[in-house]
This record gives C-alpha cells, sequence and structure tokens, in this order.
C-alpha cells in the first residue's frame, strides 16, 4: 500500500546523491518493510551484497483492485512460500506480516471473505506480524476492518505494523494509535510506519515504535531521516525501503546508514536503527532468530527447487560473479 500517494505528502525531496557504501562494509541491516514480490532477483543480490541478511515483506495493494478471495489467497501463500525460497536462494532471510490493506477494506463484499481466510495464514512459518493495516482515505469502512485485525493480532499474540496513510498523517497516525490502545494493545506490540517530522514526537511518546520510509520525493528522504536521528536518537526508531513496483529502492537502508555514518552518528545508534530494532520488534512473534542469518548466506543452493520451480531460467547456471548482474 505503499504507492497511493498524494501531493499532501510529497516533500519534492528525492534520496541523496549517490553515496558510497565503503564505509559501512561488514554491517548488517534487516529491511522491515520491502515488497520484494514488486523486485527482481538482481535486487535481491544487490541487497545481499550491500549487507541486508533479513526483511520483512508486508501485504499490500498490487496496484489494481483484486477481484476475487482466491487472488487474496495465492497472494499470501506466494508470501510464505515462493517469495521465502526466492529470498533463501540469495541468502537473505524472509518474513512477513499478514493482512487485509486499507484500500482493500474499503470493498465489503470481499473484505468479509478476506477477514475469514487471515487465521489460515497468520499462524504460519515466517509470519512475524499482522499487516500492513490501517487508514488510505480514513472510511468507516477500513475503521472496520483495522479494528477486527487488531483483535485478530491479538488473539494470535502478534506485532501489528500500521499502514499511516499519505493525506491527513498526522491526524490518522493519532487515530490509528488512539484505536490500538482502545482495543488493549501494548504499544510495544505496535509499529507505526511511514512516520514524517510532524508524527515521530507523538509515536515515540505514546510508547509505540516508529518505523520511517526511505522512498524518493515522498514519505522520508535520507538527509531528513539523519536529521531525526540526531534529534530522536535510537530507541524504538528503525528504518526501511518499503521497496515496490513504485519508484522506490530495495537499497535505502544501506545508504542511510552510510549517510548516517558520514554525518557522525555512532555505529551504535545506526545498528539499532537499521537492524536491531526491527528484530527486536518483530522477535514478538516468536518467529525471528538472529542467528538464522549467520547460516542463511552459508547454505545457497539456487540449484534448489520450490514445487518443481528453479531461479535459474532455462537451463541458465548459477551466478559467480555477484558483482555482475549478468548470469554467468
Amino acid at each position: 500500500m505503499c504507492c497511493t500517494h498524494s501531493f499532501d505528502e510529497v516533500k519534492n525531496e528525492p534520496l541523496s546523491p549517490p553515496i558510497s557504501l565503503d564505509g559501512i562494509k561488514g554491517m548488517k541491516f534487516f529491511d522491515p518493510h520491502v515488497h520484494m514480490t514488486s523486485r527482481t532477483t538482481d535486487d535481491y543480490q544487490a541487497m545481499a551484497d550491500a549487507g541486508v541478511v533479513a526483511l520483512i515483506e508486508p501485504a499490500f495493494w498490487l496496484g489494481q483492485p483484486r477481484t476475487g478471495i482466491d487472488t487474496f489467497r495465492d497472494y499470501y501463500a506466494s508470501l510464505i512460500g515462493w517469495e521465502r525460497f526466492r529470498s533463501s536462494q540469495f541468502g537473505i532471510k524472509h518474513y512477513c506480516t499478514i493482512g487485509l490493506n486499507s484500500r482493500e477494506a474499503n470493498n465489503e463484499a470481499l473484505a468479509e471473505q478476506v477477514m475469514e481466510i487471515l487465521p489460515l495464514f497468520i499462524y504460519k512459518e515466517g509470519v512475524v506480524g499482522i499487516g500492513e493495516i490501517g487508514f488510505d482515505d480514513q472510511t468507516p469502512a477500513e475503521e472496520k476492518y483495522y479494528r477486527a485485525q487488531l483483535e485478530l493480532a491479538k488473539e494470535a499474540g502478534l506485532p501489528v505494523q500500521i499502514h499511516t496513510p499519505h493525506r491527513d498523517k498526522k491526524g490518522g497516525t493519532k487515530r490509528s494509535m488512539d484505536i490500538a490502545l482502545e482495543h488493549g494493545l501494548d504499544p510495544r506490540m505496535v509499529i507505526v510506519d511511514h512516520n514524517n517530522e510532524e508524527t515521530v514526537k507523538d509515536v515515540l511518546d505514546r510508547g509505540f515504535w516508529a518505523a520511517f520510509t526511505i522512498y524518493p520525493f515522498t514519505k522520508m528522504g535520507n538527509e531528513r531521516m539523519v536529521e531525526i536521528a540526531k534529534q530522536y536518537g535510537s530507541d524504538r526508531i528503525m528504518i526501511n525501503s518499503a521497496a515496490d513496483w513504485g519508484i522506490s529502492d530495495p537499497l535505502a537502508v544501506p545508504k542511510t546508514a552510510a549517510l548516517m555514518k558520514l554525518r557522525g552518528i555512532s555505529d551504535a545508534d545506526i545498528e539499532l536503527i537499521t537492524y536491531g530494532n526491527a528484530i527486536t520488534a518483530f522477535a514478538q512473534s516468536g518467529q525471528i532468530d538472529e542467528a538464522d542469518f549467520a547460516t542463511a548466506g552459508s547454505t545457497i543452493d539456487q540449484s534448489q527447487k520450490f514445487e518443481g520451480n528453479t531461479i535459474l531460467r532455462g537451463g541458465q547456471q548459477l551466478r559467480i560473479d555477484k558483482s555482475s548482474i549478468i548470469i554467468g
């Protein structure tokens, strides 16, 4: 649901000019919000080479409305199946959050059917939360299904990943938190995403996790993110790329880490913002073991198959030179 932008949110600030990643070599990164279904295998390779060892893929809107319940069923199955496998072929541990996104909650007839199948998926291996859910246009239907999914998260003991709206972000963020508290959720079980300068203080003051999306021309630029890190520190703050089918950058997390280091932010704070805090927040699901990251890259076998299919198309050979985008 990351590409439904409005001009209310656009800051006309792209990512910073190209920045060398040499200063962060050896650092590990966790991208807790990236839509890899929309990305290529070269993106996976680039992320692995830049130090991304784990990621979370939230269920989201695919760009056009889904028209039947089976389309949701197949999509959720791909997040816990094929995409999890595809990520493993590049040594990256893949997790996901499952939910009915706010935009599609407005199709109530279909939304009711989606709510019926969600329990079939949220208890599967690798599912670390309910998400991304919340508000888009802040309609009564969106609120209805947001509340229903908060109850589902409570029942399952899973963290909640909230999508804050692009229009009236400050009001929508406050409303999202108010409702979560009304349903009795512990703020430390709730990750409020897509924050900006107008929302961060309230989110942190109320005890929630504050996630920031580093996204070209909208949401949060990485220069601005550096200033937020300087002002608020690293407690309960994390960043993500939310890379999807729009103009976006799957390397936004390591690039922002590199800029933070250049701007004098400590390695300890960078580690928390780009790695450790995401683990702490989503490990409350009981699904994340950091030790898994250490072994993921050492067990790559790109000849492996998932339901009879590999990432090697038409007899392609294994990638040997990781610095090349050419399949050798």
